[in-house]
């Protein structure tokens, strides 16, 4: 049997079907690419506090890292060895979402920007007068860290690292405070408020540990 076009019914074309998977799939990839492109356009940038905070912090953060090392393999004490391995482990997390919010937002994990130009022109404590050396507050000197590798096991490299890292900490309280001024963020902001309240209660637990010793903390940085 043939049709009115002399065509057979098997040889007639049929109107072709779209199957609604795909257009499902078409508006999620379209969803997508708006969702990458605004959080690419509202990412920080390359100047921003945020982006100088976490650059810098990062850095300062396996300062602290190394020191603990140090200080674990130098020491029997059980107390400086779980806070040698609470520091160890608790920075280097931090480090890596540090990292990571920079590769998120598109952004080098290096600049060439002096350290703690973020913070210029801002009031803080030690990270305003930071911002104009070009150092970050609380780092060890090389020669510091020379004499805390070669100081004897034991008490003298105890102490030692914990005037270090007394120290060290100070200048972490005041990079995350400098941050809490100066960014609204969110994710920035909850992480450098966690790093102020972790931090001032390990000083004062190494002050305590100090104390114990018969030694006594280097000058504090922090002008509270």
């Amino acid at each position: 049997m043939t049709t009115d076009t002399g065509l057979s019914p098997d040889t007639v074309s049929r109107p072709r079907r779209t199957t609604p998977i795909l257009g499902v799939i078409a508006v999620v990839v379209a969803v997508v690419a708006l969702l990458l492109f605004l959080t690419r356009s509202q990412a920080p940038g390359d100047a921003s506090s945020e982006a100088g905070f976490a650059r810098d912090m990062g850095v300062h953060h396996a300062q602290a890292v190394e020191m603990s090392f140090v200080v674990r393999d130098k020491s029997t004490d059980g107390q400086i060895r779980t806070l040698a391995y609470d520091i160890i482990t608790t920075q280097s997390t931090q480090r890596g979402i540090f990292m990571g919010w920079l590769q998120q937002w598109g952004l080098d994990q290096a600049s060439l920007l002096p350290p703690m130009t973020w913070m210029a022109g801002h009031g803080g404590h030690g990270g305003a007068d930071a911002a104009t050396t070009g150092s970050m507050p609380g780092m060890a000197s090389d020669e510091e860290m020379k004499r805390l590798k070669s100081a004897a096991p034991g008490k003298d490299a105890e102490v030692l690292f914990l005037q270090l890292m007394i120290r060290h900490h100070e200048g972490g309280v005041d990079m995350a405070e400098g941050l809490l001024k100066l960014s609204g963020r969110a994710e920035v902001r909850s992480l450098a408020q966690h790093i102020v309240d972790g931090q001032m209660a390990e000083i004062k637990q190494m002050r305590e540990l100090l104390t114990d010793r018969g030694a006594q903390p280097l000058p504090s940085i922090l002008r509270r």
